[in-house]
């Protein structure tokens, strides 16, 4: 079993910056894609970026892409998800998950998560 510790969240204004990071814990995550969700209060858990391990060409979901960029650093099993020019939007839950194999867009497919960071941008 993996275990994935986030952090980074917080309150900032719109238009600022932010980092999560997501680190592995209990096995090496080789060959482990890993994916960010979040999850606004009243909606269902939505996917926002994932990447493979040999993170290449990181998937984002439309609403992030160009404003958030996914990483991560095998030697360190840490994934990091640059969030720059915060929207009111963005605010939200946001899950680090892995899962053993190619990324996918779907949380169903992911059997590994953190506990969540909280992400509030205010207007």
């Amino acid at each position: 079993q993996v275990q994935l510790v986030e952090s980074g969240g917080g309150l900032v204004q719109a238009g600022a910056s932010l980092r999560l990071s997501c680190a592995a814990s209990g096995r090496t995550v080789t060959n482990y894609a890993m994916g960010w969700f979040r999850q606004a209060p009243g909606k269902e858990r939505e996917f926002v970026a994932a990447i493979g391990w040999r993170a290449a060409l990181p998937s984002y979901a439309n609403s992030v892409k160009g404003r958030f960029t996914l990483s991560r650093n095998n030697a360190k099993d840490t994934a990091f998800l640059q969030m720059n020019s915060l929207k009111p939007e963005d605010t939200a839950v946001y899950y680090c998950e892995a899962r053993y194999g190619s990324p996918s867009y779907n949380r169903a497919d992911y059997n590994n998560w953190g506990q969540g960071p909280q992400v509030t941008v205010s207007s």
